[in-house]
């Protein structure tokens, strides 16, 4: 290559020199596309987040309205239960009464309290109070002790939430 005249010199350098620009325009335009795909990943990953954003705001609402709900449907059982556990209180003691006054033939409730052999084989006790109310306890005790009997019961037990303290 030495023996090259310089005319041919220039020329290679020439050549040599379009070779660089060459590379250099085709490494300029690799690298601008290399930009522009990055810029594209970019973007699309911000838009990845930006949509997961907005997903996970959305499952946050439906979550506290779930809260809400579930608080509220709570908070009525709740009370509801505390309505039951004061009609149970009310209701054992009215039987807890109901069995004093039965069992104790001397109770200052009761004027009269006698043994009758009844209709069946088995004695009946005949309790009669201060109001000269009187009831045969197998018979009529049995009615009212009887889920399906519901006529003798003429008191509603009354409760609300607003009685009770938490």
């Amino acid at each position: 290559m030495a023996s090259f005249s310089g005319t041919t010199s220039g020329s290679s350098q020439e050549d040599l020199q379009q070779l660089m620009d060459q590379r250099k325009r085709k490494r300029l335009i690799s690298n601008r596309e290399s930009a522009r795909r990055s810029r594209m990943r970019k973007q699309k990953h911000s838009d990845d987040l930006t949509a997961q954003v907005n997903q996970l705001k959305e499952q946050k609402n439906q979550i506290a309205t779930n809260i809400n709900i579930v608080t509220y449907l709570f908070l009525n059982v709740k009370a509801e239960n505390s309505i039951l556990r004061a009609q149970l209180v009310e209701l054992s003691h009215r039987l807890q009464s109901l069995n004093e006054m039965i069992s104790c033939p001397h109770s200052p409730y009761l004027e009269k309290c006698t043994t009758v052999e009844g209709p069946e084989t088995y004695p009946a006790t005949v309790i009669q109070g201060p109001s000269n109310i009187a009831f045969n306890y197998h018979h009529d005790l049995d009615d009212f002790l009887n889920p399906w009997n519901l006529l003798n019961v003429n008191q509603p037990i009354m409760a609300s939430s607003d009685s009770f303290s938490y």
